[in-house]
Parts: C-alpha cells; structure tokens; sequence
C-alpha cells in the first residue's frame, strides 16, 4: 500500500517538478511596461490572455501612457475593449485608472501591493501580479486556475477563499520560489489541470497529486 503523502512531501514533489522541467516561467500577457501589464491584467480579469492579447495592440496605440488614459471617458475606451468580458466596467475601471495614475502618483505604476489597490479595478490578485511580476515581490496572486490546482493537487486544504489560499500557499512555498510558482499553477490549470475534465493522463504531476489518488481509489472500489 502507498504510504500517505504529506503535505511537505506534495510541495517538495510538485515544487521539484516544475524547477526542473519549467525553470522559467511568466505571464502570457503581452505588454512592454508596467502601465501596460496593469491595464492587461485589468482586462483579463475573467477573460482570456488570448483574448485581452488581441485587444491591447489598438489600445495601447491610441492610449500608450497614464496621461492619455486619463484624458479619456469610459465611451471613449470603450470600443477598444468591446470584445472582452465585461467592457462597460472595465471601461470605467480604466477611465478612472488612467486619472489616478496621473493624479495621485505621477502617472507611475504604484510598486506597493497597498497602493495598486486603490486604483480602480485593481483587487488583491491583480496588485500581485503587478507587485510580482515588476517589482519582483514575492507575492501569489490566486485566481481560479491556481485555486483549483492548488486544491486539486492538495497543495491547500479547505482554503475557502483566494486569500485563504494565498495564505496557505506563502507558507510552505519558499520565497524565492513564489513568483514562478504563481505562472507554474496558471500554467497548469490552463493547459492541463482543466476545470472540467483534467487531462490526468498527460499529467507529471499525478505522484504527488490528492486529486489522482482518490481517483485511483474510487476505480479500485468498481
């Protein structure tokens, strides 16, 4: 019989794994400068990496800096982001943005987790991606496909919320490891660990994985 796994032994495995075989690892989302990854990763929020990709170019053409941002209304924005999810709030979210860039921190891009959260359209995840991805703080922004992989797998338990999750996940991952594994889970829950059907079978991960073993469990049982 298969001695249980703990918890340190599923974060050593999964954590070995990905150091090994992805040692580098970023975001999908196009962009050039920290303006640029905040407005995208506004737009991303439940929508595709794909689909904000083929919306930016345009947009940044014609709104390339915080200043022009700010000089426009939401109508203005709008039919640049028409195809993403949600493109009435977003467009609000970026009009506003785009000011308090301007106004309130000199048409920078914060660098504190505290401050990115006070701009329109930025909640916690999104200030992590900033923080992590430009400042290079150690952060984990958790959306769903790291909330779910990162429970599927076992590396969280009974983590209620993203937060939760987040909490969890800075604990046992080392500091020098958080941004990278931040794409890691992102990666894995888009390409493999789907929603729906995981792609067990195409899996590196299945030895150390919670999910796998009570799938094994339930087969034994028929």
């Amino acid at each position: 019989m298969k001695q249980k796994l703990s918890k340190e032994d599923r974060y050593k495995g999964v954590l070995g794994y990905f150091e090994r075989e992805h040692p580098t690892a970023e975001t999908e989302l196009h962009y050039r400068n920290p303006y640029e990854l905040l407005v995208a990763v506004v737009l991303s929020a439940q929508c595709t990496d794909k689909r904000v990709n083929l919306v930016t170019p345009a947009l940044f053409e014609r709104f390339p800096d915080p200043q022009s941002l700010a000089e426009a209304d939401e109508t203005i924005i709008f039919p640049y982001i028409r195809s993403v999810s949600y493109p009435n709030n977003k467009a609000k979210h970026l009009a506003g943005l785009g000011k308090m860039l301007v106004q309130e921190f000199g048409g920078e891009v914060p660098a504190t987790q505290e401050a990115l959260q006070k701009l329109p359209g930025v909640g916690r995840k999104t200030a992590n991606v900033i923080a992590s991805v430009i400042y290079d703080i150690p952060a984990m922004a958790v959306d769903t496909h790291v909330f779910r992989v990162s429970a599927r797998i076992g590396l969280t338990w009974r983590a209620k919320t993203p937060l939760e999750a987040e909490k969890q996940l800075m604990v046992h991952i080392p500091e020098h490891l958080v941004n990278r594994a931040h794409h890691w889970l992102i990666l894995h829950g888009r390409y493999v660990c789907l929603a729906r059907k995981p792609h067990c079978a195409q899996c590196s991960l299945t030895e150390w994985c919670k999910y796998y073993e009570q799938q094994l469990k339930k087969a034994e049982k028929k």
